[in-house]
């Protein structure tokens, strides 16, 4: 949905003495978009969440586009790339094997890794809609989702070029290896 023409959205700092969620709680921003739940979000309260069920939203998302958002990005610097170019590689590797083990231990069902009943399930019930590998690292397997991010970004003025996604990634850090 293109919403460009009929938003307007301004974009100031918030005063010192204010948080974003107090703001959110007594109206004076309309929407607040973080990785953490605001403190003001309580069960049955004024501020809730944009969508009932976000989960069942997310999964018709996917279905519907095929695409799982990224969570989370990494750089390195251009000058500590440029005077270490092995440093794309040997990263890419330690997140790997940091993304392995942790995949492994959410199996660890004698002594759950969080507190959270039908954790096991919930993995399977992840890798069954989603695939194997539901959050892949790197350029292989995230391809659609970001050429789509970077076609948003072009039309929203935010890159005056449309870029491609394998310019987002060092060579190094695409390279086949074997953990």
């Amino acid at each position: 949905m293109d919403l460009g023409d009929r938003i307007r959205i301004r974009i100031q700092p918030i005063p010192g003495d204010k948080t974003l969620s107090a703001m959110l709680a007594t109206g004076e921003i309309d929407v607040l978009h973080a990785p953490r739940l605001p403190s003001s979000f309580v069960p049955g309260g004024k501020v809730r969440r944009l969508f009932r069920d976000p989960v069942a939203a997310e999964k018709e998302y996917f279905a519907r586009t095929g695409i799982f958002p990224i969570m989370h990005v990494v750089v390195v610097r251009r000058d500590v790339y440029e005077q270490y170019p092995w440093v794309a590689q040997t990263l890419t590797k330690a997140l790997y094997l940091a993304k392995r083990q942790a995949m492994a231990e959410l199996y660890h069902a004698a002594a759950l890794r969080f507190m959270l009943p039908w954790l096991v399930p919930g993995v399977e019930e992840a890798r069954e809609l989603l695939g194997e590998d539901y959050w892949s690292y790197g350029l292989q397997g995230n391809e659609q989702t970001l050429a789509r991010f970077l076609r948003y970004h072009h039309e929203q003025g935010l890159s005056r070029r449309q870029c491609e996604p394998t310019g987002l990634f060092a060579p190094e850090s695409t390279e086949a290896f074997v953990i």
